[in-house]
């Protein structure tokens, strides 16, 4: 009984940390999701997303929920997102379908606070739960996310190398685990599951920021349908390149993490 108690106080524990992570992105759907129930106003609805995600990042690293360099990671991810949403989108992969006067290339400037969310929840949780590194190989395992970058672009022209990619990815970091805490206990996990799990996660979180009107897949231009599970595996992959700029971040500020 005492064990099992221990256990339930660990996953409530666990639980807490996570939606502390989990903060800057539900803010940024919840905002997304109000957003859609606003009368007609004078300023568009993809401007003032645009407002309110500036206005998050700045309240985040005012009240000390993200330090001046993960606003740093944050920013970095944003661009990233922002060039990957400008090629993705005049691929005809999915579509920002109403105007605004931040919108540039049929994509909104608010767009790349969803990859912004994404390294603040990873910069959080490297603080959060203490994580530590063992056995991490960071070049070769950054050469294989900048790959994995590029093949997002490339394979509307050349082939898709992603399985091949999603398989070195396993070859590099096999060996390499993830060391949390969750109050006086640490824990580990190989770093090729934690991807896969934020995977999981990210595809979720995709469906309910599609729902809400966030962006929309071709197949969702005439009424919402749940994400390809093909999405899934994609962001399993996309969330290497987070995790690497949030590693070299880290390693800067604690050398003994590798």
């Amino acid at each position: 009984m005492r064990t099992l108690t221990q256990g339930i106080r660990q996953l409530l524990r666990f639980a807490v940390l996570e939606a502390r992570c989990c903060a800057f992105a539900v803010a940024l759907v919840a905002g997304i999701a109000v957003s859609t129930l606003l009368p007609e106003l004078p300023v568009a609805r993809y401007d003032l997303l645009f407002l309110y995600g500036v206005g998050l990042t700045l309240l985040a690293w005012k009240v000390g929920w993200d330090t001046g360099r993960d606003v740093a990671v944050i920013a970095g991810c944003h661009a990233i997102g922002l060039l990957f949403e400008l090629v993705k989108v005049r691929m005809g992969s999915w579509s920002y379908p109403e105007d605004g006067l931040t919108k540039f290339g049929g994509v909104p400037l608010y767009g790349g606070f969803l990859y912004a969310a994404l390294g603040s929840y990873v910069c959080r949780a490297w603080r959060l739960f203490d994580l530590r590194l063992t056995g991490y190989r960071p070049r070769i395992t950054a050469a294989l996310a900048a790959a994995v970058y590029v093949n997002f672009f490339s394979h509307h022209w050349l082939p898709d190398a992603r399985w091949a990619l999603a398989a070195l990815l396993l070859a590099a970091t096999a060996g390499t685990w993830v060391r949390f805490r969750v109050g006086e206990s640490d824990h580990r996990m190989p770093l090729a599951l934690s991807f896969v799990l934020i995977g999981f996660f990210l595809w979720v979180a995709e469906n309910a920021a599609t729902y809400v009107g966030a962006w929309s897949y071709p197949d969702q231009l005439h009424g919402w349908q749940p994400v390809s599970l093909a999405k899934f595996g994609a962001w399993a992959l996309l969330v290497t390149v987070t995790f690497v700029l949030t590693a070299r971040h880290s390693n800067r500020e604690n050398r003994t993490f590798f």
